[in-house]
């Protein structure tokens, strides 16, 4: 099994935050999308829907921040 990759940092309080539900994510993309979502949720943007959300955090792709149902 290969080795997870660190996750990509944001503001230190987002991250401090979030590193209390860090151990209930399976990925670290899924654990990034929760972190993601916290830090648009707290941005300035007007309307909080996800593709606004995932350009106000770089993200190329909205589909990123969706949950994997599987």
């Amino acid at each position: 099994m290969a080795a997870s990759r660190p996750t990509r940092s944001t503001i230190r309080f987002v991250d401090e935050y979030c590193q209390y539900f860090e151990a209930i994510f399976p990925e670290v993309r899924s654990y990034e999308a929760f972190k993601f979502l916290h830090l648009g949720m707290i941005s300035e943007i007007k309307r909080k829907s996800l593709p606004a959300i995932a350009r106000a955090v770089g993200l190329d792709n909205h589909q990123n921040l969706h949950p994997d149902l599987e």
